[in-house]
């Protein structure tokens, strides 16, 4: 039984992966900047980027210390993208405002979110399942997820205008399309 349910969990967080793979990608364009990028498989199915995380999980690009300070030219990256990864992120306000910095300005932004009760519950009964869990859990500063008014208002701080979000998966999981403001001269 437990080897069937394994099987069954392993499907199940691969699925949801490819579907959300699926949603970002369908909004790419240019190179990618892919933060919090974890096996760094979104990158490696599109071709054309980096992915960078804290953690090394065995092909990532580029392991930092912080995300918030990248080795990177400004608007290095035609899109940038937080993949299932934002609410893993304790300085959110400092790593969006390095992705400001580094997304081109007609560059688009792009983050899959699920909210937080979904996360939570997500995180307690499939955490054993999981990879990303398994290996190194919950940190000070991480969320189970984040609502739309938080995603929105960490974006309007950061200077980004968030232009679409695009709900997935029974409406369980939202992604959020973003574009730098215009800053006033």
């Amino acid at each position: 039984m437990k080897h069937w349910l394994g099987t069954l969990m392993t499907r199940v967080i691969a699925e949801l992966e490819r579907r959300r793979h699926e949603m970002v990608l369908a909004h790419v364009r240019g190179r990618l900047l892919d933060i919090g990028c974890g096996e760094n498989r979104l990158v490696r199915r599109y071709g054309n980027g980096i992915g960078v995380d804290v953690y090394n999980w065995g092909d990532v690009d580029l392991v930092v210390e912080d995300s918030a300070y990248l080795p990177f030219a400004d608007q290095s990256f035609d899109t940038i993208s937080f993949v299932a990864s934002l609410n893993h992120i304790s300085n959110r306000k400092e790593v969006l405002q390095e992705a400001y910095r580094l997304l081109k300005d007609d560059g688009r932004l792009l983050i899959t979110m699920i909210p937080p009760f979904i996360g939570m519950l997500w995180h307690k009964i499939i955490a054993p399942w999981d990879p990303d869990q398994a290996k190194r859990g919950m940190k000070p500063g991480e969320v189970w997820g984040l609502t739309a008014q938080q995603i929105q208002q960490l974006l309007h701080n950061a200077g980004f205008e968030l232009i679409a979000r695009k709900r997935f998966i029974f409406g369980l999981n939202n992604l959020y399309i973003a574009i730098k403001r215009k800053r006033l001269q």
